[in-house]
């Protein structure tokens, strides 16, 4: 009889797969063992001779779950036989999330409003806690990236890709890997509507002289240890650029 470690009590049978969906009840099964600590990163799975046996799925259904798994970066299909081949689970945050959130913006499954909301509910924390946290590694870090935004001869597409890496970089002073994690996969999925957002204003530059004094303004608050300046800065910051673009559809709507 196979136990728990350390518990004495009976590790729970894989099951038979039900016949709905073959790879949610292979997921569902794979995530009931992580949450209850049978699995965890680093671990490896059953061969896929063994899983697809203790699953009673084929092989090809079995492999199809493995390749969905995979795109969703919870498990690393390694190459080979043996002890270094096979399903692992990752021990590593991937792209998994980033694409799923970044095809679902694209989509449409996300409004305006939402995007706005959830922005101003994390970079406000994260700059609060940057004017606690941040280093002078983080400061020149961030120093640098604004200088290179200062270029005259900057792109639209330049210019939204160091704007959200200032912002990322913010939420990595922090000290919080998961939030910047988000920060990261929030700002993947806006790029394009950032872009477009640039794109549709009159005159992108003179936005653009308004962004760099709003984050100049920001850094300093960081800098100051002014941590409801950072907050009350970077909100009217990102408030005023949806206000902007907003203004700018209706323009073009007329």
């Amino acid at each position: 009889m196979n136990n728990r470690k350390g518990t004495g009590m009976p590790a729970p049978a894989w099951e038979p797969v039900q016949r709905v969906r073959t790879y949610e009840q292979v997921m569902t099964q794979i995530e009931d063992r992580i949450l209850d600590g049978r699995l965890k990163a680093g671990d490896k799975l059953p061969s896929e001779r063994d899983l697809s046996a203790l699953l009673n799925v084929s092989r090809p259904s079995l492999r199809e779950s493995l390749r969905v798994l995979e795109a969703l970066g919870i498990v690393d299909i390694r190459p080979g036989g043996g002890a270094e081949g096979g399903a692992v689970l990752v021990g590593e945050p991937g792209s998994g999330f980033v694409n799923l959130l970044k095809l679902q913006l694209a989509l449409g499954q996300f409004d305006h409003t939402e995007v706005l909301e959830t922005r101003i509910a994390l970079e406000t924390w994260c700059c609060e806690e940057a004017a606690h946290r941040a280093t002078d590694e983080d400061l020149q870090d961030l120093e640098v990236i604004l200088d290179q935004m200062e270029d005259p001869d900057i792109t639209t597409a330049e210019f939204n890709r160091l704007d959200a890496a200032f912002h990322v970089r913010i939420a990595e002073s922090t000290g919080n890997s998961l939030t910047a994690h988000l920060m990261g996969s929030l700002r993947t999925a806006i790029k394009r509507q950032m872009i477009e957002a640039y794109a549709r204003l009159e005159n992108w530059k003179e936005t653009a002289k308004v962004v760099r004094k709003e984050h100049r303004d920001i850094l300093e608050a960081i800098r100051q240890r002014n941590a409801e300046e950072a907050r009350r800065e970077v909100g009217n910051h990102i408030r005023s650029f949806y206000n902007i673009e907003n203004a700018e559809a209706l323009t073009h709507q007329q």
